[in-house]
């Protein structure tokens, strides 16, 4: 009998893998569109600047680490026009200064609530399957649940708002707790910030805290820095 166990991807295994099986669909609409064009690979070669050989392997796929330029070259002159976009697929590398301040928060929590950390948006698989966003925590008590997003340095205010926003939307959380490192560029931040963060999370840092060290529900969002 064989067993057959699942092997969890690294971020950058699953980086190699997506990059490969893009050359390769790439791969074949070259292909399929130098023959409909009645093009030798030489044609074609002569036109990327490339030899014969090159271009063959090129096109048949043969060529996993063809760089993004070469391809979008190709694809121009066979009279099209390549083009890319990126979307979140769920947590990238973790800095330490955010798994402590992740560990923080965890610290202060009773042992009767859960505390789950890299938690889908999604939680049921979504009709397209490609939705990979993350929570960076959730915490669960009794008929309740929340959720957690931690930043040791905020850069864009905006972005941040629309990342979190988009994510309570999907996934139909109400009350997200923003974990801020304790820093005065936060504090500054937060303190000229009257209509924008504030108004996403109206809730008392203190009194939140206060709730979730007694195993209670802070009952909104809330930003807290520790």
């Amino acid at each position: 009998m064989i067993s057959i166990m699942s092997v969890r991807q690294s971020p950058l295994d699953r980086g190699t893998a997506r990059g490969r099986a893009l050359v390769a669909e790439l791969a074949r609409a070259a292909e399929e569109a130098r023959l409909e064009r009645g093009l030798s690979y030489a044609d074609l070669g002569r036109a990327v600047h490339l030899d014969r050989a090159q271009i063959a392997r090129l096109c048949r796929g043969s060529s996993p680490n063809v760089s993004l330029v070469r391809l979008a070259q190709l694809m121009s002159v066979l009279g099209m026009e390549l083009s890319s976009r990126a979307y979140p697929a769920g947590p990238g590398v973790r800095d330490r200064a955010q798994l402590a301040l992740l560990d923080r928060l965890r610290r202060r929590l009773p042992p009767d609530l859960r505390w789950r950390t890299e938690v889908p948006v999604l939680e049921l698989p979504s009709a397209t399957g490609f939705d990979r966003r993350a929570w960076d925590a959730a915490i669960d008590g009794d008929g309740w649940t929340l959720r957690v997003e931690a930043e040791t340095h905020v850069h864009d205010v905006q972005a941040l708002e629309r990342r979190i926003a988009l994510k309570q939307r999907d996934g139909a959380m109400d009350v997200v707790v923003l974990l801020l490192s304790d820093t005065r560029h936060h504090r500054r931040l937060l303190a000229i910030d009257s209509l924008g963060l504030r108004g996403a999370f109206p809730g008392s840092a203190r009194q939140a805290l206060h709730a979730l060290t007694r195993g209670r529900h802070p009952g909104e969002s809330a930003i807290v820095l520790l």
